[in-house]
Order: structure tokens, then sequence, then C-alpha cells
């Protein structure tokens, strides 16, 4: 049985930069028939995601541990290239009169971050928060069993998954098996190609660009069987961070600590301190029954350190040292000829 590599989002951080998207794609997938490939994405939530609605698409196994045959996502569901018309919008004096996002390739009705900042409830009680998302590096990879021609297999030292491109055919049951719907379809080379962790960096000892380059900390890496790592502290010590959609059975190793929000703000301009802006049913429905307990550790860890006393649920969330964040891949990249 080899390592399984695993990442914890902490949504209360992320401030929705896309500096982690950028510094995938600029990485990755910066040429052509991968223009459109996001396999780091930040969406806003609550929202549709992407691709378009991919939450409603299938794919993964159910209860029984059968495989649920899912649907492929089209290139709209993707979403085309757009222009953003900065001067025209910002410089002419008549930005709301102009559409910010003008169309590259005819007329684009989604792309990655479409909804973003759109959120939900209404004034004075709006309410969104950022989620990025990979490859979940899955325990039980519908993506892998489902491949008809062996190119898909999940590496033993780090539990990443990996594909063989010679022997991809382009069938895209991949994509249908996935339940997130992070593989993405290369239209030059006619392969299906997905996140692979960074794992050229990883095999040097360095963090996946995702992660290293987050401003706000917001990213952890490590192995899920270091004791003494971030992210056995928030998974399983703690669990305060949890899978997405888990009801999808693929046991994912991407993790999130759940979002706090503002407390609810009632008729008469008073402040609900019972009450956060994001419903609990909704944070539910994305992570499961156990972001409730999971919120009221984070607050009760809040409280303590505001009556001075020690917390290492928060020391480790707050990151004072940023190669904490790091695990086992703290090498600094610039000191590898690569």
């Amino acid at each position: 049985m080899g390592r399984q590599m695993a990442m914890v989002f902490d949504l209360n951080k992320c401030i929705g930069c896309q500096t982690c998207s950028v510094a995938c794609k600029v990485l990755w997938t910066n040429e052509d028939g991968r223009r459109d490939m996001w396999w780091c994405s930040v969406n806003t939530q609550p929202g549709r995601g992407t691709p378009r609605d991919y939450e409603q698409m299938g794919g993964g196994y159910d209860a029984d541990g059968k495989l649920i045959p899912g649907q492929l996502p089209s290139p709209q569901d993707f979403g085309g290239s757009s222009d953003f018309n900065w001067s025209e919008v910002h410089t002419s004096g008549n930005g709301k009169g102009h559409t910010h996002l003008q169309s590259k390739n005819g007329e684009p009705t989604w792309a990655m971050n479409w909804d973003e900042d759109e959120g939900g409830g209404e004034y004075p009680n709006a309410y969104f928060f950022y989620m990025p998302r990979i490859c979940n590096f899955c325990s039980k990879p519908s993506c892998v069993e489902v491949c008809p021609n062996g190119a898909m297999y999940k590496r033993d030292d780090f539990g990443i998954i990996l594909r063989d491109a010679s022997r991809c055919k382009a069938t895209q049951q991949c994509a249908m098996a996935c339940p997130y719907k992070k593989i993405y379809f290369d239209t030059v080379r006619s392969t299906s190609e997905h996140c692979i962790g960074c794992f050229p960096r990883l095999e040097q000892g360095v963090a996946p660009a995702c992660v290293r380059q987050c401003p706000g900390r917001a990213v952890f890496v490590g192995f899920r069987d270091d004791q003494a790592g971030a992210i056995q502290t928030l998974v399983d010590r703690y669990k305060v961070a949890l899978p997405l959609h888990p009801e999808w059975n693929t046991e994912p190793n991407v993790f999130y600590v759940p979002p706090l929000s503002a407390f609810v703000v009632r008729p008469d301009g008073t402040i609900d301190e019972s009450q956060r802006r994001i419903p609990l049913s909704y944070l539910e429905s994305l992570f499961g029954k156990g972001v409730g307990p999971a919120l009221c550790t984070l607050e009760e860890e809040m409280a303590k350190r505001k009556r001075r006393q020690p917390s290492e649920l928060m020391d480790t969330l707050i990151a004072y040292n940023w190669n904490e964040l790091l695990g086992p891949f703290d090498r600094d990249p610039a000191s590898i000829t690569w």
C-alpha cells in the first residue's frame, strides 16, 4: 500500500484572487488545445460552477459501490474564451452601457468564473464564498475503473491519478465517470487531461504550484498518514476539513475547511449572533452532515484564542510560518535545475 498525498483548502482564507488557477494555467495548460482548460479553478458559491451545473451530471458510485453512469460536459458547459473590454467599460465614461465580457469566437454562454461574486441571499443578508477545485486524488477513482484502455492509474508513492497518453483513445469515459467533472479534452492531441498534482515537482520535494503560489496561505499539502502534519490535524484530529460531496463515494483526498460567515442582520438593523448568513443546509449539501460540528469546533477554538488561551487548531490554520503549509514538499523550486 502506497502513501496518499492530500490537500486542505481553508475557505475562510480564500480571497478568490485566482492566483492558484493562473499558476496552474501558466505551468500546464497555456498552449493550443488546452486554452479552455482550468485544471485548477476557483468558483463563487453558491454558483453553477465549472463546468456549468457539474453537480447534476452524475458519476462516482452509489452507496452499494456500483458505478454511476455520468454525463459528458459539452464545450459550452466549460465555456469558451472571452475578452474583457477594460478600456471601454472603465474609461469611456459609459461603463453602464457596455457588457464586460466580449465574445472571441462566437457568443460565449459560460466560462470558468462566469458567475463570480454573485452568490446567494438577499440584502442585507447576501452571502458568497470562494471554492478552489482540482483533481481530488480519489482513493476510489471512478475515472480509473471506467477507462477501457487502461490509460489511467493511481500512482502508489503519492496517490495521484495519472494517465498514459499513448494508451488514451479519446473515449472520454473518464470524464463521464468523474462526478467532479475535472477532466478536460485536448482537441489538438485527442486525449483527455486533468490535474496531475504537479508530480514532477512532488518528485523533487516541491509543493504543487497552486499550494506554493497562494498569497492567502489557504492551501495545505501533505500525506494523510503523517501524524505530525497539518493534514492529519485538520482532517482526522479536529475534523474541521471535509471532502466535497462525500455522497459520491470516490473517497476524495482534497478537503475543505467550511466557511464561517457574517451574522444575520435583522429587519430593524440589529445583529442576530445566533445565525450565520450562509445557511447550514447549503453547506451540508456540499460537505455532508459533518459541517455543523466542524463549524462549532472552529467557533469554540476561535473563542479560546479570544480568551488568550492556546489553540493548536488556530495555530495550524493561521500558519504563522508559510512553510508549515507545505508539509514535506518545502523545497525551493528555484534551487533545482529542471
